[in-house]
């Protein structure tokens, strides 16, 4: 899940960064209200973490824009943990959460998924397609009763398939889902992910649409 983090401190915006990428989010991040804007504007994210103090101004006025907007991306807020009215104007201006400085980075993985759940319609936390189970909050999965494991490359291209289950994604879309804008996408390793996953979960798991993309197997 391709994740926006606006956030001018740089030790707290690379920690964040970091830490939900090893829970499997890929996240990329600005520091201020126009590079959001652009951002926004330029890449299909999932989720925005959104802090309120920033250099040119309140993260409340990009909230605000956004829905205005008409968007419904989901919006996790960062505040001061004594700040209710900060808080307050931030859900009634149409965040999702929020969660007060300092945190756990555990915690802001769980509630984002949560967020991210909310706005797919699921209210499970786990992904059912096909005999598969797929977990989230551990990347990992059981296959017809079997555990399985996967890279976090691997996950990330199964768990968008199984979002949207018999929806055609293209290899552009998985490649955004995968990579963020510091990393260098290789030519060919959607396939490469895909092969690997068919290794595990069998050919017909997932199909391939000659010239569209890929999506899973219709129930059967």
């Amino acid at each position: 899940m391709r994740i926006l983090i606006v956030e001018d401190d740089p030790v707290l915006s690379e920690g964040l960064s970091v830490g939900l990428g090893l829970s499997g989010f890929t996240a990329d991040a600005v520091a201020t209200l126009g590079d959001a804007r652009a951002a926004l504007a330029g890449s299909d994210f999932a989720g925005l973490v959104l802090d309120l103090m920033l250099p040119d101004g309140s993260g409340l006025e990009l909230l605000s824009e956004i829905r205005r907007g008409g968007s419904e991306l989901p919006v996790l807020l960062l505040t001061a943990r004594d700040q209710v009215r900060d808080r307050i104007e931030g859900l009634d201006a149409g965040a999702d959460d929020y969660l007060g400085k300092p945190f756990d980075l555990h915690e802001l993985a769980a509630r984002l998924r949560a967020i991210l759940r909310r706005a797919e319609g699921r209210a499970a936390s786990v992904l059912r397609w096909n005999g598969l189970e797929l977990d989230p909050s551990r990347m990992r999965g059981v296959f017809n009763g079997a555990p399985l494991s996967f890279s976090r490359r691997e996950f990330a291209v199964l768990h968008a398939l199984m979002e949207r289950p018999g929806q055609i994604l293209s290899k552009p879309a998985l490649e955004e889902r995968l990579y963020g804008w510091q990393e260098e996408i290789e030519s060919n390793t959607v396939e490469v992910h895909v092969h690997h996953l068919r290794a595990k979960l069998g050919r017909g798991f997932i199909e391939t649409v000659r010239g569209l993309g890929y999506r899973v197997a219709a129930e059967g």
